[in-house]
């Protein structure tokens, strides 16, 4: 009896833990806000845990969603910090959404479709590149204050001007 468990279970294959190349799970979504003023570079962060699945080649489950506290937003000082969430009226609109849908791969990369809801306005971009590595998938897009309908912050009776241009920076990091 022995001799016989011992050749059914040696010959056995074994289990193999190796990644499904069409699975890619994320664990966190990290947005920045880049941009210039008159006095210089600003830099905004909105980091975001967030644990979904997206399966490509499937009909059933190739996108992300999700809805990002706007108040998180850290801009790395207190009046930068209310200034940006002044301008886009965090009050009003405590939430923005990121959708990120038809993930296809794009050589070593991905391109993909996104909508950000900011406000109440939605920015559409198809075909985004998603640029892949180990450890996330990172996305960049330029957008402009007047593409929300809203007016880059002023200090000092316009003497300090936030550029009407800003690029958003977003990285979904792999499990």
């Amino acid at each position: 009896m022995g001799l016989a468990l011992f050749l059914l279970l040696g010959s056995a294959k074994p289990i193999s833990f190796l990644a499904d190349p069409n699975i890619i799970i994320i664990k966190e979504i990290k947005i920045e806000i880049l941009g210039n003023s008159t006095v210089g570079k600003y830099k905004c962060n909105c980091p975001h845990t967030f644990r979904d699945t997206i399966f490509l080649n499937s009909t059933t489950k190739n996108n992300l969603k999700s809805e990002i506290a706007t108040a998180n937003f850290d801009c790395g000082n207190r009046i930068m910090n209310k200034d940006l969430k002044s301008t886009i009226k965090v009050t009003e609109f405590p939430k923005s959404t990121v959708t990120i849908t038809n993930i296809k791969r794009s050589g070593t990369d991905y391109k993909c479709s996104l909508n950000l809801k900011i406000t109440d306005k939605t920015l559409s971009y198809s075909n985004l590149a998603l640029k892949n590595s180990k450890e996330s998938l990172t996305g960049v897009v330029n957008v402009k204050f007047s593409d929300l309908e809203l007016e880059p912050p002023t200090k000092m009776g316009g003497v300090i001007k936030v550029k009407n241009e800003f690029v958003i920076h977003f990285v979904l990091y792999k499990t």
